[in-house]
Formats: C-alpha cells, sequence, structure tokens
C-alpha cells in the first residue's frame, strides 16, 4: 500500500464515522502549492469554501503552501460558515496528519468561533 492509498483508507474511515453523525463537516484538502477547505452539509452540499488560490489571499499571503496561508483560510472559512449560519462542524481532515498546515487551518477556524 502506498502513502495516498493508506490517506484515503483512513479519509474513508472518518467520513464513514461523520455520515453516522449526519453532521455538516469542514472537509480540508491539501496539496504541495495550496490548500482548501469546504463546508458539507449531510446531503453532500456545499455551504462555503476557502482556499489559498483565491484572489484575496494570493494578495495578502506571501505563497499558499505555508502555515500563515492555511491560518488565513481557517478564519475565512470560518467567517463564511457563520454568514451561513453554521456553528458547530466535524473536522474532516481528510486522512492528513493533524499537523502542520492542518493544525494550522484548525486552530485559526477554532479561534474565529467555529466548533468542532
Amino acid at each position: 500500500m502506498n502513502k495516498k492509498l493508506a490517506r484515503l483508507r483512513r479519509a474513508r474511515k472518518t467520513r464513514a464515522k461523520i455520515a453516522d453523525m449526519q453532521a455538516t463537516r469542514l472537509c480540508v484538502n491539501r496539496s504541495n502549492s495550496h490548500i482548501y477547505a469546504q463546508i458539507i452539509t449531510a446531503d453532500n452540499r456545499v455551504l462555503a469554501q476557502a482556499s489559498s488560490v483565491e484572489a484575496e489571499v494570493r494578495n495578502n499571503a506571501k505563497y499558499g503552501n505555508n502555515v500563515a496561508a492555511a491560518a488565513v483560510i481557517g478564519k475565512r472559512i470560518a467567517e463564511k460558515a457563520k454568514a451561513a449560519g453554521i456553528e458547530e462542524v466535524a473536522f474532516d481532515r481528510s486522512g492528513f496528519k493533524y499537523h502542520g498546515r492542518v493544525k494550522a487551518l484548525a486552530e485559526a477556524a477554532r479561534e474565529n468561533g467555529l466548533k468542532f
């Protein structure tokens, strides 16, 4: 089993548990260049999204693949979730380890009022 298949296996297990709870989830995906976050309902509708590809973020952050950019995305997704009326979510890290950019995004979202 290679690294990507192991990550996808972990993601599948997490998503199955979240689906059983019927919870709205904060789904995080990262690539070498950027980081992405989405608020997804139990019936798989995207309510809000933020990414380091957006023009406002690219102008403010030096790069899209660092911890500072991930913190900006965490703040933006929390603000967009509040605007959509979402206060509590389940954190779906898509099988990525909880450190670095994923941790920075999660902590920034918590600091800006999102509960998970």
